[in-house]
């Protein structure tokens, strides 16, 4: 097994380069879907946040209210330390699910391609409780995605500032990768390089004994 740790900031085209790598035959472990499961409506991890700030938390249907929340830690006038609050309730969690999920297809594939698609990994590489053969960190300059944010997610502008000054810098991501993939190139021409990577990955997964 050969383990990839894929990440990029948010709008950084990181999502086309998950897709294409499940499409290849790679086993991806997509922490967004995991951050839904964790909280989802009647889950320990939503009573620990309804129990921490409060029941606005909560939407109408029971589920996290995800816009009253983002407000709440991405915010200008956040209390101090809530993002910090909310990633301890939901890290260990994703965690301990993403290595469930590693460990039960690896029993039945040891030679797979696992890769772990994980959009905030420059924040939380020393918190995860494995370590990867490969990073991948899937960039664009900062106004290429602010614009993305506004056209393509319909985000605000306040709010898609607010998003992006919360990320890790893009130095940092690259200092900790092994490939960067630029995503302003053509999508040919990126999956090209996806592809290359890909059967790198495969054929050493494939030799490891």
């Amino acid at each position: 097994m050969i383990r990839i740790g894929l990440t990029g900031g948010i709008a950084s085209g990181k999502t086309t380069v998950s897709s294409r790598l499940r499409e290849l035959g790679a086993f991806v472990i997509d922490y967004d879907l995991l951050a839904r499961e964790a909280v989802a409506p009647g889950s320990p991890g939503l009573r620990r946040i309804v129990d921490c700030f409060g029941p606005e938390a909560m939407a109408s249907d029971g589920g996290l209210d995800r816009a009253w929340m983002a407000r709440r830690v991405f915010s200008d006038s956040a209390p101090s330390g809530s993002l910090r609050t909310l990633e301890g309730i939901e890290h260990p969690l994703i965690f301990a699910r993403a290595h469930e999920l590693e460990s039960a297809h690896v029993l039945a594939d040891p030679h797979a391609v696992v890769v772990h698609d994980i959009p905030l990994l420059a924040e939380v590489i020393g918190s995860l409780p494995f370590r990867f053969d490969v990073i991948v960190t899937v960039e664009a300059p900062s106004d290429v995605r602010f614009k993305r944010l506004l056209e393509a997610r319909g985000m605000g502008r306040e709010q898609a500032r607010e998003r992006l000054a919360h990320e890790t810098g893009e130095d940092a991501r690259r200092r900790m990768s092994t490939e960067v993939i630029d995503s302003t190139q053509s999508v040919e021409h990126m999956f090209e390089r996806v592809d290359m990577l890909y059967a790198q990955w495969a054929r050493k997964a494939k030799n490891m004994q």
